[in-house]
């Protein structure tokens, strides 16, 4: 192959990406505002304008001349030529079109405007707790899924194949394992705390609390965590959620509760996280498809870290507890250490994303066996509501007392998000691996968040994980980090010494 055209495939390689990647953002900006406000009446035609949009985006990353320039740029003399960042791109960009290309783009279109008008159909049926509208959405939208699967070829088991998308190289066999091993030890863990003479007072917890003096705070914890307001903006949803549209244009939301102070303020937190990994990306990645974060699974590290590791310790709230009173005057009367406690209480929940860190876990297995269940046994929509509410029963000792905190809770299914849930469970074991490489690398970590120091704990994260993108697989970044594979391990210990002090077992 001659230079010149060596040089052509990758400039039109290049081009190409660049396009798939505006298409991308117009899409993410359509996303966003579908959720955030768009007029239910305008819902029809914007799922159809989405579906447009993403079918034509399909079709440029499916065509035939991308194949060509991919097989180019992948000849062994011409591959080692290339930079890093390049060669990253190239592999990423063969997995998706070697996947993509075996999806029909009539069928991917048809689908997109499906999941599109679910969503906004989830938000109304989860409001109504009316689980039969929504469910034809759901039937179809696996139905949809599991065409997919067929075509793109299974993998191990069916589940697996969409495992693969969110975490590469995940098996069902290697969560049964990790699943397995969590529940064997988090669960004497758990009768010990239930045990416990010293539970902690939530009471107060539960106050008339005004949305914008929420909003306020809210904000203003996003810019201690060094959220950039000039990149970013925060505004409200029905289920919370970040979208990178660049990383100089990151959006997350959260949801209000007049009621519970905590849910709006964790949950703002945990997008924040999502949106400082966005918003730090290296430079050399923008307007790349590697300008994201590796894996859901070190994604979902991120939020949790911000979250809990973070938000929930000791030391931030000896910090901004402050803060917090004086945004509710007269309302919080109760020490910084009862707060703290409060708010890692552990007991059994109905809502995940208010669960505590110790019983969230068993929020995720209860989704991960029912995905398994859909598409490796065959259950169908119809089945869900009652085999959510026994496994509820069977897990937490709990039932829902109606759909909209049972089955119909999270959003991902209207969105085809299957495979996607394992994602948060793995995200706290990497959250608790690479918080203890942290503070051996900053061993005054804990002070500087007792100073309202963020920032070096930003800074490292970036420099560690933040900044690469996609450029590293998480495999890489777990064992550069912290020099070991993923290892459940950390998180039990992490979550031991956390409610031994708590619960003073």
């Amino acid at each position: 192959m001659t230079k010149a055209i060596e040089n052509e495939a990758l400039q039109r390689f290049t081009e190409r990406i660049a396009l798939i990647k505006s298409y991308e953002e117009a899409l993410a900006l359509l996303y966003w505002d579908l959720r955030t406000g768009a007029p239910r009446k305008g819902m029809e035609v914007r799922s159809e304008a989405i579906g447009q949009l993403s079918g034509q985006s399909f079709k440029l990353s499916t065509a035939p001349e991308l194949g060509e320039w991919l097989a180019a740029l992948e000849a062994p003399d011409t591959y080692k030529t290339l930079t890093e960042t390049q060669q990253r791109l190239v592999t990423e960009t063969r997995k998706d079109y070697d996947r993509s290309v075996k999806i029909p783009p009539k069928l991917y279109q048809e689908y997109v405007v499906l999941t599109s008008q679910a969503e906004s159909m989830w938000e109304e049926a989860k409001a109504k707790s009316d689980y039969a509208s929504f469910e034809p959405y759901l039937d179809k939208i696996i139905g949809y899924t599991n065409q997919f699967i067929e075509l793109w070829g299974v993998k191990g088991t069916r589940y697996d194949t969409l495992l693969d998308m969110y975490e590469p190289g995940m098996t069902t066999a290697q969560l049964d394992r990790v699943f397995g091993g969590l529940r064997e030890k988090l669960v004497p863990l758990s009768a010990a705390i239930a045990a416990s003479p010293h539970q902690p007072d939530t009471g107060f917890l539960k106050q008339d609390y005004p949305k914008d003096a929420q909003k306020q705070f809210s904000k203003f914890i996003l810019e201690q965590m060094g959220f950039d307001f000039g990149a970013g903006r925060l505004d409200e949803s029905v289920h919370p959620f970040a979208t990178g549209l660049s990383p100089g244009d990151v959006r997350i939301t959260t949801r209000y509760l007049a009621d519970d102070v905590t849910s709006a303020l964790f949950g703002t937190i945990h997008e924040g996280g999502h949106a400082l990994y966005e918003q730090n990306i290296g430079n050399d990645l923008i307007g790349t498809t590697l300008a994201t974060g590796t894996s859901m699974g070190i994604h979902e590290s991120q939020s949790r870290f911000w979250e809990n590791v973070i938000g929930r310790s000791k030391s931030f709230w000896s910090r901004y507890y402050g803060d917090l009173q004086r945004q509710f005057p007269g309302q919080l009367e109760v020490p910084a250490e009862d707060f703290y406690r409060a708010t890692n209480v552990v007991r059994p929940s109905l809502i995940r994303i208010e669960a505590d860190e110790l019983t969230y876990n068993l929020h995720i297995i209860i989704r991960y066996e029912i995905e398994k269940l859909i598409f490796n046994e065959g259950v169908k929509a119809s089945e869900l509501p009652a085999l959510w509410n026994a496994k509820y029963k069977e897990y937490l000792g709990i039932e829902p007392e109606h759909d909209g905190e049972g089955v119909l809770q999270d959003v991902h299914w209207s969105g085809g998000a299957f495979g996607y849930f394992p994602s948060y469970s793995l995200g706290n074991m990497y959250a608790a691996q690479f918080t203890d490489t942290l503070e051996r690398a900053l061993p005054n970590v804990w002070e500087l968040v007792e100073a309202g120091n963020l920032i070096p704990i930003k800074d490292w994260l970036t420099d560690k994980i933040y900044r690469f993108g996609k450029l590293r697989t998480p495999s890489e970044l777990i064992e550069g980090i912290t020099g070991k594979p993923l290892d459940p391990d950390y998180l039990v210990a992490y979550l031991k010494k956390k409610y031994t002090d708590i619960y003073k077992l």
